[in-house]
This record gives structure tokens, sequence and C-alpha cells, in this order.
């Protein structure tokens, strides 16, 4: 478990908007105090069928910090939120500003997967704008 994670532990829709703030305060270690030491991050994009999977909380750490470093701010507006057993599906809108002033948006859907309060699992999946 994640030193200080939350100690909420019942998947809720409080549980996961916590974790929808926190990567919306661009705060890697308020990010990561939702995930589990052993989590698996399966991004969007890659050659392989989930995508590129990053796994365990240093490897995905560096995901994030390497997203909130290239841009100025990034915002995940909830669009829908259902909660099933032990996972959440979350789809979003996506906004990115960069400090060339130039804007990047797309929708993205989460499924995340929880045990004892924390992420465990985290699929994205997002609309590839071209």
């Amino acid at each position: 478990m994640s030193q200080e994670g939350p100690k909420i532990m019942e998947l809720n829709r409080k549980l996961v908007d916590a974790v929808g703030d926190a990567f919306n305060g661009n705060d890697i270690d308020a990010v990561m105090k939702y995930f589990s030491d052993d989590a698996i991050f399966d991004h969007a994009i890659g050659p392989e069928p989930h995508g590129v999977r990053f796994v365990g909380a240093t490897d995905i750490r560096k995901v994030f910090v390497g997203l909130f470093q290239k841009v100025d701010n990034v915002h995940w507006k909830t669009l829908d939120c259902n909660i099933s057993g032990n996972k959440a599906f979350c789809e979003y809108l996506r906004t990115a500003h960069y400090s060339d002033g130039s804007e990047e948006e797309f929708l993205t859907v989460d499924i995340l997967t929880f045990e004892d309060g924390l992420i465990t699992y985290k699929n994205t999946y997002y609309k590839q704008r071209t």
C-alpha cells in the first residue's frame, strides 16, 4: 500500500472525485497517494493491444510527472462516472494548455480498478484527433 494513502476503503463517487481532484491539481504527490505500489497503468497508445504498460508506482509517477512538466495546466472534466464492484468507469473531457498558448482537447475514458481504497489498475482510452 502507498505511504500515507487515503483511508477510504469503499469505492464510491467521493473517492473517484478525490482522484480526479488530485489529477486536476496537477500535483504528482497528491495523485500518487491514490495508487498502490504495484499498480499497473495501461496508456491508450502503444504497439501492444493494451497500449504501453507501466508497472509500479515509480514508473507511473514518471509518466505523470512528464505530463505535468510539458503543460502549463491539464484538466479532466468529468462527463460521467459509473461504479460497478471495484471498478469505476469514467468519461472525461481532457484539456491541456501549453506554454506556447496552444490547447489540446479530447474525450477520454478511464477504467479504474481499486483495492483497499487504492488504484491497482488504470486503463485509459481516448479519441485520437487528426
